[in-house]
């Protein structure tokens, strides 16, 4: 059977998808086009593993289809042996599209898992984009910062931080987290120098600031089900909606270079359609 054929039952039938790039860094593919923004780097990404991925696919697929389709491509993941894992550093940032903190954990266990690590570095959540006009909160906060303290307190990660906070809420975070911010990222787009206050702040607490590129939504709806559809003809992806999306970036400490990037994304299908 033709694979695009094999793709769309997959599809209609599964009601979970994770995704794992693997690492851009030796993919051929990517190097042929330079993306403009990390949104379309990522759309770029899911589309051209997802497009692989149904490539490999033995042409008969079982009767009992899979609820959870694991889209990854082995030969472009390497686990990280425990013989190199003190010389590199684990950087994660993990983009969150709903206010819910139960992603949060999962998504930690899955980066875990298809790095071949028991503990993540460093993890930088981005907290979903508020309605326009909106503020985020300590409110906002809380439940997520709550749910990476317990993260740390049970050894999966090493330290939290933040992403777009201004000063002002970062201190409020500070003071009332157990477990307290060890980085902030400033998006230079929104301010071409960094804040005054904030960098008093953080000298002050021996909290890093970081600089990122990152639009306020990683991948808009629209933009994933695009990247979708563009893996295989005729899939249905109006009921597919992304629930998270996780960069990570594995760095050779002595010598600060990147030996491998890539993404992992969850997405689930909307049953009431």
């Amino acid at each position: 059977m033709e694979p695009h054929v094999n793709a769309k039952r997959l599809f209609n039938h599964a009601t979970t998808l994770k995704l794992h790039t693997g690492n851009l860094v030796n993919r051929s593919r990517l190097k042929k086009k330079c993306p403009s923004s990390p949104s379309e780097e990522l759309q770029d990404c899911i589309q051209g593993t997802l497009s692989d991925w149904f490539a490999a696919m033995p042409s008969s697929l079982d009767s009992e289809l899979p609820g959870v389709l694991d889209c990854s491509i082995p030969e472009n993941t390497e686990a990280i042996t425990p013989e190199e894992r003190e010389e590199l550093k684990v950087s994660v940032k993990l983009f969150l599209t709903e206010s819910d903190r139960s992603p949060i954990r999962s998504a930690v266990d899955m980066a875990c898992l298809s790095l071949g690590v028991s503990q993540l570095d460093s993890v930088i959540i981005a907290p979903p984009p508020l309605p326009e006009g909106e503020a985020q909160t300590l409110t906002h906060l809380q439940p997520l910062w709550e749910e990476l303290e317990s993260l740390v307190q049970s050894q999966k990660i090493a330290t939290i931080g933040t992403s777009d906070l201004d000063k002002a809420l970062l201190e409020q975070l500070y003071n009332w987290a157990q477990v307290k911010p060890s980085s902030n990222q400033v998006n230079l787009a929104s301010c071409c120098v960094m804040p005054p206050d904030l960098t008093a702040f953080a000298k002050e607490f021996d909290i890093q600031l970081l600089t990122h590129n990152d639009p306020k939504e990683l991948i808009s709806a629209a933009g994933f089900q695009e990247a979708v559809q563009g893996s295989s003809k005729d899939l249905q992806v109006a009921n597919w909606r992304l629930e998270w999306v996780l960069r990570y970036s594995i760095i050779v400490k002595s010598r600060g270079i990147i030996k491998a990037k890539g993404y992992i994304v969850h997405a689930k299908k909307n049953n009431d359609h």
